[in-house]
């Protein structure tokens, strides 16, 4: 049963991709510019990864009533990267208009400012999902921590957006 569930979710997962792509592609757009997901478009991916990690973690109920805070944090964090990278994005463009070069001592604090809010990010998550790790199980410690592998490499941690940059070993 909970194979047809997982099945039937990445099964919609996958036609909606293929909608929002067909919905995207216009005959005389410009091919090269990149999708960029609207704010309704992140709440939605953010709740499909979400179920899915809870689907995949098989909670108990004692660990269920752990869950919210998690998502709670999980989807205000979310929610503030969306607003960082919207205003990064704006600031860009408007530097781009501005026609202004570049400094390189601006874009340095600039990388910092976005460092030490990541930190905070992953600070406040771990906070909050620390009480529930505590009460997993090796299995599903091991799912969370296959599922973590794998949202980084493909949202641009370890190894860079597309698992360039530099390796170890």
């Amino acid at each position: 049963m909970k194979r047809a569930v997982i099945a039937a979710t990445a099964a919609a997962l996958i036609a909606g991709s293929a909608a929002t792509y067909a919905a995207n592609s216009n005959a005389g757009a410009d091919r090269t510019a990149r999708w960029q997901p609207t704010a309704e478009d992140r709440v939605i991916l953010t709740d499909a990864r979400l179920a899915a990690l809870k689907t995949a973690l098989k909670l108990t109920p004692d660990q269920e009533k752990l869950w919210p805070s998690v998502e709670a944090t999980l989807k205000d964090v979310s929610k503030d990267r969306a607003a960082r990278r919207d205003q990064a994005r704006t600031a860009r463009e408007a530097a781009r208009q501005a026609n202004t070069a570049p400094d390189p001592i601006a874009r340095m604090r600039a990388m910092a400012t976005r460092m030490d809010a990541s930190a905070a990010d992953l600070r406040k998550i771990a906070d909050a999902a620390d009480p529930l790790y505590k009460t997993l199980d090796d299995a599903q410690k091991h799912r969370l921590n296959v599922l973590i592998r794998q949202n980084f490499h493909g949202m641009g941690g370890h190894h860079g957006p597309r698992g360039e940059g530099p390796r170890r070993g």
